[in-house]
């Protein structure tokens, strides 16, 4: 029958595995979130209606709420994960650096925007709110950078390794394809971060840009982030 194909068919089996993780679902709410941002604006700039903007608003408003509900107490993650990057022995230095400062700085964010919470949800008004998300911003944009230097420095070693390889022998040809293949997932994150950095950098007046611009970059950043987590599950 049609139906027992589309039960028993693998994709569906995969996109269940997909949605019971919360990074997974986070990541669509996240999609639909920054691309109704981008919408919403292009319908402004293009003289729409009120009545037409303001469901994507309302999706942006309340699908950016769900996401702080879902963050709530992921802050000790990172700190526990900042740790154990701080006692490795074996790491390169720098990453190392790279991760503790990524770690960090995603771990304060969600602890600031944690706090926030109750007052973006209207149960408890908290009158330093607006200075507390500000902070939270500053702390994802400093975890944020840490995570792009570790790309590009990683992107650096990768080229440093390609120099040094023959790729006459059996050998050199599949260190090839391993360097290759770490290039392309370290450009897809950097791609990622560098995407995700407009959101803090505009909330924090570091620079000019619309929502436009912003809600394309939050959608890309969202859209690799799905991917990813589509491939773990798979």
């Amino acid at each position: 029958m049609v139906a027992d194909a589309v039960v028993y068919h693998p994709t569906v089996a995969h996109y269940l595995r997909f949605v019971a993780t919360t990074v997974g679902r986070d990541k669509l709410l996240r999609t639909l979130q920054y691309f109704s941002r981008f919408y919403a604006w292009y319908l402004f700039r293009t003289n729409n209606p009120a009545r037409l903007i303001a469901p994507h608003e309302a999706i942006k408003k309340q699908f950016g709420l769900a996401r702080k509900t879902l963050r709530l107490g992921k802050n000790v993650e990172h700190f526990k994960a900042a740790a154990l990057a701080a006692d490795s022995k074996n790491m390169d230095p720098v990453l190392k650096y790279c991760a503790v400062g990524r770690q960090l700085g995603y771990a304060m964010y969600l602890s600031l925007d944690a706090v926030t919470y109750l007052d973006a949800a209207g149960i408890w008004p908290l009158a330093s709110a607006k200075r507390l998300q500000q902070e939270a911003y500053r702390a994802w944009f400093a975890g944020l950078t840490c995570n792009a230097i570790a790309g590009l420095y990683i992107l650096w070693q990768l080229r440093q390794r390609e120099q040094r390889i023959d790729k006459n022998e059996g050998e050199g040809v599949v260190e090839s394809k391993t360097i290759m293949k770490e290039r392309n997932t370290t450009n897809l994150q950097l791609i990622s971060d560098l995407c995700d950095l407009t959101i803090p950098s505009t909330a924090l007046g570091y620079a000019n840009l619309d929502d436009g611009i912003v809600g394309l970059a939050g959608t890309v950043s969202s859209l690799i982030g799905v991917w990813s987590i589509w491939k773990k599950t798979a």
